[in-house]
Protein backbone atom coordinates (compact mmCIF):
# COMPACT_ATOMS: atom_id res chain seq x y z
CA UNK A 1 0.00 0.00 0.00
CA UNK A 2 1.26 3.42 -0.89
CA UNK A 3 0.71 5.94 1.89
CA UNK A 4 0.31 9.69 1.57
CA UNK A 5 2.53 11.91 3.69
CA UNK A 6 -0.43 12.63 5.94
CA UNK A 7 -1.09 8.92 6.43
CA UNK A 8 2.58 8.34 7.21
CA UNK A 9 2.57 11.12 9.80
CA UNK A 10 -0.57 9.62 11.35
CA UNK A 11 1.21 6.25 11.55
CA UNK A 12 4.31 7.84 13.06
CA UNK A 13 2.15 9.54 15.69
CA UNK A 14 0.33 6.29 16.43
CA UNK A 15 3.55 4.29 16.85
CA UNK A 16 5.10 7.03 18.96
CA UNK A 17 2.07 7.25 21.23
CA UNK A 18 1.88 3.48 21.66
CA UNK A 19 5.58 3.23 22.38
CA UNK A 20 5.55 6.00 24.96
CA UNK A 21 2.47 4.51 26.61
CA UNK A 22 4.04 1.05 26.72
CA UNK A 23 7.21 2.39 28.32
CA UNK A 24 5.11 4.15 30.94
CA UNK A 25 2.70 1.28 31.67
CA UNK A 26 5.43 -1.35 31.82
CA UNK A 27 7.52 0.95 34.02
CA UNK A 28 10.50 0.49 31.73
CA UNK A 29 13.70 2.11 32.90
CA UNK A 30 17.07 2.67 31.32
CA UNK A 31 18.34 -0.29 33.32
CA UNK A 32 15.66 -2.68 32.09
CA UNK A 33 16.37 -1.64 28.53
CA UNK A 34 20.03 -2.51 28.99
CA UNK A 35 19.34 -5.82 30.72
CA UNK A 36 16.21 -7.31 29.19
CA UNK A 37 16.39 -8.67 25.65
CA UNK A 38 12.60 -9.09 25.42
CA UNK A 39 12.12 -5.40 26.17
CA UNK A 40 14.83 -4.53 23.64
CA UNK A 41 13.00 -6.45 20.92
CA UNK A 42 9.68 -4.93 21.92
CA UNK A 43 11.00 -1.36 21.83
CA UNK A 44 12.85 -1.61 18.54
CA UNK A 45 9.87 -2.69 16.43
CA UNK A 46 7.98 0.61 16.76
CA UNK A 47 11.24 2.55 16.37
CA UNK A 48 11.98 0.98 13.05
CA UNK A 49 8.35 1.38 11.94
CA UNK A 50 8.62 5.08 12.74
CA UNK A 51 11.88 5.24 10.79
CA UNK A 52 10.42 3.40 7.83
CA UNK A 53 7.54 5.85 7.51
CA UNK A 54 9.90 8.80 7.98
CA UNK A 55 12.16 7.48 5.24
CA UNK A 56 9.32 7.36 2.72
CA UNK A 57 7.95 10.83 3.38
CA UNK A 58 8.23 12.96 0.25
CA UNK A 59 11.22 15.25 -0.07
CA UNK A 60 8.90 18.25 -0.25
CA UNK A 61 7.23 17.25 3.02
CA UNK A 62 10.59 16.79 4.76
CA UNK A 63 11.74 20.17 3.47
CA UNK A 64 8.54 21.83 4.69
CA UNK A 65 9.21 20.37 8.15
CA UNK A 66 12.98 20.61 8.17
CA UNK A 67 13.07 21.27 11.92
CA UNK A 68 12.59 17.51 12.38
CA UNK A 69 15.71 15.40 11.75
CA UNK A 70 14.08 12.99 9.30
CA UNK A 71 17.39 11.51 8.13
CA UNK A 72 18.40 10.66 11.71
CA UNK A 73 15.03 9.03 12.32
CA UNK A 74 15.25 6.89 9.22
CA UNK A 75 18.95 6.28 9.90
CA UNK A 76 18.07 4.79 13.27
CA UNK A 77 15.71 2.41 11.51
CA UNK A 78 18.44 1.30 9.11
CA UNK A 79 20.87 0.81 11.97
CA UNK A 80 18.40 -1.25 14.00
CA UNK A 81 17.43 -3.43 11.08
CA UNK A 82 20.86 -3.98 9.54
CA UNK A 83 23.20 -3.79 12.52
CA UNK A 84 21.06 -4.88 15.46
CA UNK A 85 23.82 -6.76 17.31
CA UNK A 86 25.79 -3.53 17.73
CA UNK A 87 22.89 -1.53 19.12
CA UNK A 88 23.94 0.87 21.85
CA UNK A 89 21.11 0.56 24.35
CA UNK A 90 22.16 3.74 26.13
CA UNK A 91 21.43 5.64 22.93
CA UNK A 92 18.07 3.89 22.58
CA UNK A 93 17.29 4.85 26.19
CA UNK A 94 18.20 8.46 25.46
CA UNK A 95 15.91 8.42 22.43
CA UNK A 96 13.01 6.93 24.38
CA UNK A 97 13.26 9.12 27.46
CA UNK A 98 14.81 12.34 26.18
CA UNK A 99 14.01 12.65 22.47
CA UNK A 100 10.76 10.84 21.73
CA UNK A 101 8.45 12.99 23.92
CA UNK A 102 9.72 16.17 22.25
CA UNK A 103 9.52 14.54 18.83
CA UNK A 104 5.87 13.70 19.50
CA UNK A 105 5.20 17.35 20.32
CA UNK A 106 6.94 18.42 17.11
CA UNK A 107 4.67 16.15 15.12
CA UNK A 108 1.69 18.29 16.10
CA UNK A 109 3.14 21.02 13.88
CA UNK A 110 3.12 18.65 10.93
CA UNK A 111 -0.53 18.91 10.11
Amino acid sequence: MKYTDEQRIAKIKEYTDKLLEYVKKAEITRETISDDETIQWTLTTPLYNIGEHAYYLSDSYKEAHSDIPWSKISGLRHRLVHNYEDTNWNIISDILFDVLPDFRTQLEGCE
